[in-house]
This record gives C-alpha cells, structure tokens and sequence, in this order.
C-alpha cells in the first residue's frame, strides 16, 4: 500500500516542484500571505480538494475522507521572514523563506495527493486536514497588534488563534516537519525540543530632579531597574539544568540627560524555559520582583507583556511511528535524535492539546534565516520528506493499537478557556 502511494506521489513530482519554485518565490509575512494563499489555493482546487474553511486572514484547511474518527492532522505553515539581501527577498519588506516554510507547503499537499486515491477508495479509512497555518514567526509585532485592536485576531502567532478558536479539536493527532537548514552530519531530526518563551519590557518610572544640586528630591528609575536585575541574578541558583532556563534582555532607555535623576529607565527582555510550568512561575515572579524593587525605591513599574510561545514537547509514541518511516530511507546514524533547540514556534502550543510531532529534515544549503539559504536537495526536501509523512499516516491509519497508545496515553496540559485566559490576559 505504501508502495503505490509512493508511486502515486512521483506522478506529481513535476507539478509540486513547479508550485515549489513558485511559492519560494513569492515569499510573504504573517497574516499578509495574500498570494501564497491563492496560488496553493489553485493548486488544490486544480486537484479536485474543496477548500472546507478559512480563518485568520489566510489561513484555511482541506480535508480528505468522509469517516469521522481517526482523523490526522497535518501542519503547513504559509509565512515568510525579514531576510535582507536575499534573492528571493519582497523588495517592500524583505520577506524570503528563508526558513522554509514553502517546503513544508509542498511537502504536505504531495502527502495528501498521494493518500486522495486510497482515502476515496476506501483502501485505508479515515480523515485526513491539513491545516495551512498563517504567521509562525513572532515578528512584525505592531502590525499584529493593529489586527488585534482590529478583532481580526486573538493573537500574535497563527496557531495560537487557531487553538483559541478550538480549529484543531476534533483532530486524533498532529504532524508537521521543518526545514533544519545544512546539515552533513544527519539527513532528518525526531524528537527534538523546543524552548518556550515571553516577552517582557519593564517600564520603571521614578521622578527626575537635578542629579549634583538635588538628587534627594528625585527617585531613581535606573537604581530601581538596577534592584531588580541583581533580584533577576538571584533567581538564577533556583533554575534546574533541565529546564535551560534563559533570561536575556538589555536596557533600551536608562535616562534622559546625565544630569538629570533617571525619570524613566526601560528594560526589555525574553524569557525562555523548556518547561511550562517552569516559564509560567519564572514569569510571574520576575513581574512580582520588578514591581517589589521598584516599590523599594520608592519608584513604579509597569509592565508591558506579550505571551510568545510554549514549549515543544514532542509525543514520543508518535514519534517512534515516524521514525520507523524514516528507516527505509536513511541510515538510523543519519538521523539525529532528542535535540534540545533554543528555539521557538507556536507548534508548542498546539501539543500542550494534542499528541504533536514536527520532525526535522535536511537538503538545504546555506543558514537558517540567511539569506544564502536555497533548497540544494529537492528529492530530500519534497519527495522523501513527503513519503516518511505518507508512510507514518498509513501506518496510523491501518494499526489501530498503534494509534489508540498515542490517543489514549497522551495527557493534556491545561483547557482551551485555561489557554485563552493565559495567552490573552497580558
């Protein structure tokens, strides 16, 4: 059965490399991918798929099969990145993929081409969505926010909406995959972790007066910023080695004039965590720190904070499916596993709800959000990539044992209302 499919897929090869060329040329940002909507859009509806739903600006989702349950989820993320210099960049805001995202795209609509022709015959049973998911990068943030004032989103991130307005519900289990950029040493990537982080920019407002002739008339906005940070160094002897905690931020406005008492001291930082609770604790107790130091002073401390995205914690039962889909395509060596990456996405959202998997895959050159990055390997990008995707959801679909572990041994972390309150009440 894998083996027809496989055959069904190389039929399109020529087509899905034409889209492939097309989407990574028309790179766009978040909540703007316009055209990039419109030519996969096309593409799908040339190919007999109805497009089922819309949401956020350009989101949408396609779904093949008619039974109810099991139903898999398949991500593709629709969003480009600021890449000066690149080749492809949009002249108006220097949007290239230059993370990748095009291939994902490519990727997932040669998976469910291939899978169409046993869905409708019923050779395998089930539904199958993919999920064209707009704005992963955390960017562009003022424009995000405009649309929030807008009510045209909940959120910054696309799949943080999307969890808010319960799109992913009625789906058993999520797979996804992402470009790793040049690798020599591996071929693909299972298991891998992602950090979890928040934003945070500290406004500590004090009273100026005149620094030589009468400092005792002011309050110190910098001294009370200064409090805190040796409050944030003391926090740092409490942080287990396993959460890799980090807190990095750098003072973007320390006064005025140097003669002056600093009225207002601005300091900005991200925090970052591989465990949720983790993140959630250490993030309440820097604002309790930052308005406790600054109360010492006599100063205030208002806090301005946009929840960014929660760790990735990868469901490992799915996992093992697909990297047994992996096996008959690379060496077990050519395949890195349990990496902790520093990085973020909003796909750590999504598997706080639902067993989740991105695994990561190579034939690229140059650096991730470069802009040298090209696709050197397309046969690794859009054919084999796809095939280890088309292997896994056969294997789900036709192993029902297999499927019901995942389902049934995956615990969820909070609620939807959970969720929404914590990422919406900043």
């Amino acid at each position: 059965m894998k083996d027809l499919a496989y055959l069904t897929l190389e039929k399109y090869k020529d087509e899905l490399l034409d889209l492939a060329t097309t989407l990574f040329n028309t790179p766009e940002l978040g909540y703007k991918e316009i055209k990039t909507k419109c030519i996969i859009q096309n593409f799908l509806i040339k190919h007999g798929f109805r497009i089922e739903k819309e949401y956020f600006e350009t989101g949408f989702q396609v779904t093949i099969g008619q039974s109810e349950k099991p139903h898999i989820g398949l991500i593709a993320e629709l969003d480009a990145i600021p890449t000066l210099g690149h080749r492809c960049a949009n002249p108006l805001d220097h949007a290239a993929h230059s993370c990748g995202h095009s291939t994902q795209v490519v990727m997932m609509i040669g998976a469910l081409l291939a899978l169409k022709d046993l869905i409708d015959t019923n050779q395998i049973k089930g539904k199958i969505t993919l999920f064209f998911c707009p704005a992963e990068e955390f960017i562009d943030i003022d424009y995000r926010k405009q649309l929030i004032q807008e009510k045209k989103i909940y959120a910054i991130g696309g799949k943080q909406n999307m969890i808010i307005d319960h799109i992913f519900d009625d789906v058993d289990c999520i797979l996804h995959a992402h470009g790793m950029g040049e690798f020599r040493k591996y071929r693909f990537n299972v298991k891998s972790s992602l950090a979890g982080f928040v934003y945070k920019k500290y406004h500590f407002l004090g009273k100026a007066s005149h620094a030589a002739m009468a400092p005792s008339e002011g309050i110190n906005a910098l001294s009370a910023c200064n409090l805190f940070l040796q409050a944030q160094a003391m926090l740092r002897e409490t942080f287990l080695d396993s959460d890799m905690n980090r807190i990095h931020g750098i003072i973007t406005k320390g006064g005025d004039v140097v003669n002056s008492i600093p009225s207002e001291v601005i300091y900005e930082a991200y925090v970052r965590s591989f465990s949720t609770t983790t993140l959630i604790k250490l993030n309440q107790q820097l604002s309790d720190a930052a308005k406790h130091c600054a109360l010492a002073i006599g100063a205030d401390c208002d806090i301005e904070e946009i929840k960014g995205y929660f760790p990735f914690n990868q469901d490992i039962n799915l996992s093992d499916v697909v990297y047994q889909n992996m096996l008959p395509f690379v060496d077990s060596k050519m395949i890195q596993t349990d990496e902790k990456s520093v990085a973020s996405g909003d796909i750590g959202d999504l598997s706080l709800f639902k067993p989740t998997i991105q695994f990561g895959y190579t034939g690229f050159k140059g650096t991730m959000h470069g802009k040298d990055l090209e696709i050197s390997e397309p046969d690794i990008v859009y054919t084999t990539s796809s095939k280890i995707v088309i292997g896994s959801i056969i294997d789900l679909l036709t192993n029902e044992k297999s499927l019901d572990k995942i389902i049934n041994t995956f615990v969820q972390q909070m609620t939807i209302d959970e969720y929404k309150n914590y990422i919406l009440n900043s």
